[in-house]
């Protein structure tokens, strides 16, 4: 399967749409995104069950800055509409098969019971704090 182009215009449904997302940010003059891409590539052909997408950091300046995007190449990987995984750095295909494999086994129930823990932990902290 092809990779994705993200914009600002398609995000949110190739996210919403899909259960298992990666996103390569990138941009053309970026050294170590060009040596990335061909592992990226190549992981989307034997992974072909998962979206892999790319978003260039130049073109989508928006969504870069939405993310916080500070380094590239970074890889994110959003399941269930979770971010779950988020790293700058061009991974080694030994590497960015174990993350997309530890991705894979999260229980995702369990992910987001420990997000509606640390919000509700964060919301008390809050109210303490004002008291």
């Amino acid at each position: 399967m092809a990779t994705v182009e993200l914009t600002k215009e398609n995000f949110d449904s190739v996210v919403t749409d899909n259960d298992f997302v990666l996103i390569d940010f990138w941009a053309s003059w970026c050294g170590p995104c060009r040596q990335f891409a061909p592992v990226y590539e190549s992981a989307s052909d034997r992974h072909e069950d998962l979206v892999f997408a790319k978003v260039d950091t130049e073109a989508q300046q928006e969504l870069a800055a939405a993310f916080e995007i500070q380094s590239i190449p970074t890889l994110m990987i959003v399941r269930d509409n979770v971010a779950v995984f988020a790293q700058p750095g061009a991974l080694p295909e030994a590497a960015l098969e174990d993350v997309i494999g530890q991705a894979r086994n999260l229980d995702m129930d369990e992910v987001r019971k420990s997000i509606e823990q640390a919000q509700a932990q964060a919301a008390s902290g809050e109210t303490k704090e004002a008291g």
